[in-house]
């Protein structure tokens, strides 16, 4: 599954659409403005909130929670020693399922893995507008809506942390 992220420049709140491969808007990212904590509802075509997210007010690193309905579905967070690449740690709300997500993501150039094996892509050398990326699933299993909740969130975290 192929989807097109195209960052919304200008704007209160951090709204954009996200596309599938034949330009149909899937999912809607909807940035909350005015609120404490930073807040984005992921919808689909059709306005229905699929996944709330979230920043953690309490937290010794910054961390984003991601909910479906009332029941928490993951945390991310960033890694504790990452000197070279951004690497960021999802934790599944099972307690044992961790995704490791690496790569340039200021540069929208990343990678998310489950166990060593590669669930999806997100990048923008494939693409001519500049301010488009893509997000590549690669397994058939995976959930959509999840993978690209944790791109959003990594890609959140990582622009706080470069504005500090």
């Amino acid at each position: 599954m192929r989807f097109l992220v195209r960052d919304r420049i200008l704007g209160i709140g951090d709204d954009y659409w996200i596309e599938d491969d034949r330009g149909n808007k899937v999912f809607l990212v909807d940035g909350k403005a005015m609120r404490l904590r930073d807040t984005f509802e992921l919808k689909d075509a059709q306005g229905h909130v699929l996944i709330d997210i979230h920043k953690k007010m309490l937290a010794l690193r910054d961390t984003m929670v991601i909910e479906r309905g009332d029941e928490p579905l993951a945390t991310v967070r960033r890694k504790r020693l990452s000197l070279l690449r951004n690497h960021y740690r999802v934790s599944l709300a099972d307690g044992s399922t961790e995704l490791d997500v690496s790569g340039r993501i200021l540069d929208r150039e990343f990678a998310v893995e489950y166990d060593g094996e590669l669930l999806a892509v997100i990048s923008r050398r494939m693409l001519t507008l500049r301010d488009t990326y893509g997000l590549d699933i690669v397994r058939d299993d995976a959930d959509p809506a999840l993978l690209i909740a944790v791109a959003v969130c990594v890609i959140h975290l990582a622009e706080k942390e470069r504005e500090e």
